[in-house]
Order: C-alpha cells, then sequence, then structure tokens
C-alpha cells in the first residue's frame, strides 16, 4: 500500500525591521507560510520597549501608555488600573459585525502588523511580537467581521479581534479551519496568552494592515488578469476578423504609455501566426477600421497596467511604513497622524475603477460575437441550431450583470467620512471599505474577462477550417481538456462558467499561453 505523499511545509518568511516584500506578504496569506522574528527585529523591540517601560514609570503623562484613548486621552490613569486599560481597550473596540472575512486577509494583516512590531517604533513587549507570530505559524486565525474599520486610527476593529485572541478571548480558526475558541486553540498549540502591558493594546490595533494586506492580494491577482485579459482580446480580435496592424509597436510608441505598450506586445506575439488573421489579410479585404472595443484593447488594458504599477508604488510605501500612534522615537513617544489610511484608499479606489472598465470593454467584445449583424459569419449567439438553441445568449447577460455591479462598485469610499469619537477623530478614510469592495471587483473582472475566454475559444471552433494562433489555440485546448465541450447543442452552461473562471483565476489560462510563446509582458 502506497503512503500518501507529505505535502511540503512552506519555507519560513522573515520579520525583521527592513520591508516585506509583496510576494512574502503573499505566500503567508495564501500558502500558509510561518514566519519568524529576526535577531534584529527582538533587538529593536526590546529597545523601544525600555522606552515605554521608563516612561510608564515616570510622573508625566504619556498618551497610549498612561492615558486614555481618543476623546478620552486627557484622563490620567494610574498605574495600578493600566493593564485593565489595555484589556478595556481591546474588548471594546473589537466590536465589528457582519460576515467573516477571508482567512487570507487576517493572515495578512496579522502579518503587517507584526511587521510594524518589528520595526521598534510601537514599545511592544518581545513576548507579545512573539506570540502574534506564533498564532500566524500554527495557522491560528482569528474571526475577523466584514464591518468595523473607518480606515482611521487604522483598522481599529479588525486588528482588536486579533489583539483579543492573543489575550485568549473571542473566536478563532484553527490551522483545519474549525471554529473554536481562542483559548483553546492557543493551548492546544502549546501557547499561553498575554496579559497585555503599558501601551501593548493600541500597538496591536492602531495600523492600515487590513487595507494594506487586501491592496497587496489584489495587485497580484490583478496582473494575472490584466494579461489574461490580453489573452482574450486576442481571442475576440482574432474570431471576429479584426486586424492585428493597429498594435504595431510603432503605432504605440507615438502615445508613450508604457501599460499601453506592454499590452499591445501581448496581443501582437498573442496573434501571430494566427491562419485566421492571416485569411483576410489581402488587398480585398473591406474592414477600414475595427470597434473600439478591439482596436483600443491595449489603450484601456494599458491604462489599467499603469494603475496597477502605481498603487504598487503605494503599497510598496507602505510596506516600509510603521504605522501606529504614538510612535518611540529616541528615548521618547511621540503623537502622530501616519495611521490616516488616505495613501492606501485612494490606490483600493483607483483600482476598482480600473477593473470595471477592463470588464466593460470585455463584455462588449464578448456582444460583439453574438450578434449576427456584427460578427462577420458567425451564427446568431454562437448557437449549433438558432432558435431551438440559444447559444451564449444569457452569459453575455451574466457579463452585463457583473459589469453593472462594477460600476457601482467603482463608486470612491475614499471621498466619504463620517465623524467618530466625539469629534476628535473627525476626518476618516473608509479604505477598509474601499479595500472590500475591490475584493468584490477582482472577482467580477474574473468572472467576466472568463466568459470572454469561453465564448472567444467557441468562436475560434466555429471558424474552422481556419486555425487559431499558436498561442489562443493552446487555449482553447486547456478549455477543452478541461472538460469544456465545443461548439454543439446547448447543454448546462454554469458549470463550464465556472470552470473558466478557476482556470482564468488560478492563472491556467496565461500559463498556457507563456508555454507556446514566452513570459508575457
Amino acid at each position: 500500500m502506497s503512503r500518501p505523499l507529505a505535502v511540503p511545509v512552506p519555507a519560513p518568511v522573515s520579520v525583521g525591521v527592513s520591508p516585506l516584500a509583496p510576494a512574502d506578504v503573499v505566500r503567508v496569506a495564501r500558502d500558509g507560510a510561518p514566519v519568524r522574528l529576526t535577531p534584529e527585529a527582538a533587538e529593536a523591540i526590546e529597545r523601544s520597549r525600555a522606552v515605554v517601560d521608563a516612561l510608564a514609570a515616570g510622573p508625566v503623562p504619556t498618551y497610549g501608555v498612561s492615558t486614555g484613548f481618543g476623546a478620552l486621552a486627557t484622563r490620567h490613569i494610574p498605574a495600578e488600573q493600566r493593564a485593565q486599560l489595555q484589556r478595556s481597550l481591546v474588548r471594546s473596540h473589537a466590536a465589528g459585525s457582519g460576515p467573516e472575512v477571508e482567512r487570507e486577509v487576517t493572515r495578512a494583516l496579522m502579518l503587517l502588523r507584526l511587521s510594524t512590531l518589528a520595526t521598534g517604533r510601537t514599545g511592544v513587549r518581545p513576548a507579545t511580537a512573539q506570540l502574534l507570530a506564533d498564532l500566524i505559524t500554527h495557522g491560528i486565525t482569528p474571526v475577523v467581521h466584514e464591518h468595523g474599520s473607518l480606515g482611521c486610527s487604522g483598522d481599529l476593529a479588525p486588528l482588536s479581534h486579533c489583539a483579543l485572541a492573543l489575550m485568549g478571548e473571542g473566536q478563532v480558526r484553527d490551522a483545519e479551519g474549525r471554529l473554536v475558541p481562542a483559548a483553546e486553540a492557543l493551548a492546544a498549540a502549546g501557547l499561553a496568552p498575554v496579559e497585555l502591558a503599558a501601551k501593548e493594546g493600541l500597538a496591536l490595533i492602531n495600523g492600515t494592515d487590513g487595507m494594506l494586506g487586501m491592496l497587496v492580494l489584489a495587485l497580484e491577482d490583478l496582473r494575472v488578469l490584466l494579461r489574461t485579459a490580453d489573452v482574450a482580446a486576442a481571442m475576440s480580435v482574432e474570431a471576429q476578423l479584426g486586424t492585428d496592424r493597429v498594435f504595431a509597436a510603432e503605432l504605440q510608441a507615438l502615445r508613450p504609455h508604457p501599460g499601453q505598450a506592454a499590452s499591445a506586445r501581448n496581443l501582437v506575439a498573442l496573434l501571430a501566426g494566427s491562419g485566421v488573421v492571416a485569411s483576410h489579410r489581402g488587398d480585398d479585404c473591406n474592414r477600414v477600421q475595427d470597434a473600439y472595443s478591439l482596436r483600443c484593447a491595449p489603450q484601456v488594458h494599458g491604462a489599467a497596467r499603469d494603475t496597477v504599477d502605481h498603487a504598487a508604488l503605494v503599497a510598496s510605501r507602505e510596506l516600509a511604513s510603521a504605522v501606529d500612534n504614538p510612535v518611540v522615537i529616541g528615548d521618547r513617544v511621540e503623537s502622530n497622524g501616519n495611521f490616516h489610511g488616505a495613501p492606501v484608499a485612494y490606490v483600493l479606489d483607483f483600482l476598482a475603477i480600473a477593473a470595471a472598465d477592463v470588464a466593460s470593454i470585455s463584455e462588449r467584445r464578448t456582444d460583439r460575437f453574438l450578434d449576427a449583424a456584427r460578427s462577420h459569419g458567425l451564427p446568431p449567439f454562437l448557437a449549433h441550431d438558432p432558435g431551438v438553441d440559444s447559444g451564449h445568449m444569457i452569459a453575455q447577460y451574466t457579463q452585463a450583470a457583473i459589469v453593472s455591479d462594477l460600476k457601482r462598485l467603482a463608486v470612491p469610499a475614499s471621498v466619504d467620512s463620517i465623524p467618530s469619537s466625539a469629534m476628535q477623530e473627525d476626518h476618516v478614510s473608509m479604505g477598509w471599505s474601499a479595500a472590500r469592495k475591490l475584493r468584490r471587483a477582482v472577482d467580477g473582472l474574473t468572472r467576466v474577462v472568463a466568459i470572454e475566454v469561453l465564448t472567444g475559444a467557441r468562436a475560434l471552433d466555429l471558424r474552422a477550417p481556419l486555425t487559431p494562433s499558436p498561442a489562443t489555440g493552446a487555449v482553447v485546448r486547456l478549455l477543452r481538456e478541461v472538460g469544456i465541450e465545443g461548439p454543439g447543442p446547448d447543454r448546462h452552461l454554469a458549470p463550464e462558467i465556472e470552470t473558466a473562471v478557476g482556470l482564468v483565476r488560478s492563472g491556467a489560462v496565461v500559463d498556457a499561453v507563456q508555454a507556446v510563446i514566452g513570459e508575457m509582458s
């Protein structure tokens, strides 16, 4: 009897005084990689804790150390009540509501909070930082809720639910995904809860980690999705008898946006060797210009790529930040406003706009396949027996419904602000809300592009005996290999759509193409 293969344990991610790489955030959040604090981080944490201990022992009130919080910061808290102060802070701020957020989001925000603790700017004790690292390594994931963060003073409620677990309170998911009390999960892992000391409660909850974690994950997804959108566009240009001439480098150079040039390079490579394109390239072709959704694909996809690059720059700066209030500077603690989420919130909103527009142009390309007046010889709705069969008619309805949702999700959250904390916190970023709607937008874009790929493959089959390019042909083969059949009588379409969505989300469509043409831009 053969033994099952052991699942390899991912290599640990080192968390130190240097910024985390986006790839490391993804490895911890999605792949379950463990973490370890570097010796340099441990030294930095000890130094900052010594500063906090000295201030806590002194007679002068220090915000976050020996005072209340927010609008209650004017009250000096005596030493014997400071442990209770930290417990009360975390318990009262763990006020989230609504559905549980995804495990990868919670793991990302825990990692990013640990990264800030490792800078030595927050004043936590080494044991507290180590326990947070241990929770991540053991796969213990606190239950964090959809609603509760205003994106200013950081993602207070989400991070408070994580801090609550360090105290052995609240609910968590264990490594197997079971919902258990935090104290039970800690004990099963051989861990003991901490009693928070001066400033530690505030240090654990005052960061932009939730919105930043979701930004990093969205950037990872969007880079794959925008390459896949180029693949889908190439399939549409090809099967709708469009031209590849408009994608020439000399034309793109007239408007030197880097994303546009990259997308156009992809389209040229994707369409190279296409028998379908070659079939109508002669002087007898009476097509003067293709529709905008075909001809302007590099301009739209390229603008989205440039938006992703800008958002990635913001994310890199945020990953290099120590976001807390107050922070330890030298031998003192200083208040600041670095917890405000505006820089992250803006780009989260910007990306939702880009996702909506890329989905919109994808839906328009798909719709052209289905209209016999515009599809240049393809059957209505790509149906096997139009009238008896409806083909992909309702697949486009699904796209249209999603695109409509994406347009609503593109309305920015960051322009809203509801004052809180008795007007002490009178302008907030709503960055968490921007991040949550971007996650829905990324999912919607995935589905829209998948339906275009599905429809483009069916249309390419209907162009036989003309042959697709090697690259787009590889995508058609991929779909057929996973059980999505070619043209024929109507069948249950939803499972095929979901299969295509999985291929797009996993990057399998891009992988199939790159196996033929090499790395895409």
